[in-house]
């Protein structure tokens, strides 16, 4: 599923999406939270990088199953 897909105004937006979408930013501010305490000794930023593309990619793939999920659900 595309963002452009997804509308652009909160109070259009069906309330799966915006319950997908602030679960997705919650994990992604989680994310960046647990990498910057890693990454503060500067050492690995190589395997850092990987862990965040990795998980990102993860929760990118999670929010996407929600989604479509819920809307064969309905």
């Amino acid at each position: 599923m595309s963002l452009d897909a997804l509308p652009l105004s909160p109070s259009s937006a069906p309330q799966h999406h915006t319950d997908a979408v602030d679960r997705l930013l919650t994990s992604l501010e989680q994310l960046v939270r647990r990498h910057r305490a890693l990454a503060a000794d500067g050492r690995d930023a190589a395997l850092h990088a990987e862990l965040v593309a990795a998980e990102i990619a993860h929760e990118l793939a999670l929010t996407r199953s929600d989604l479509h999920r819920r809307s064969r659900a309905r």
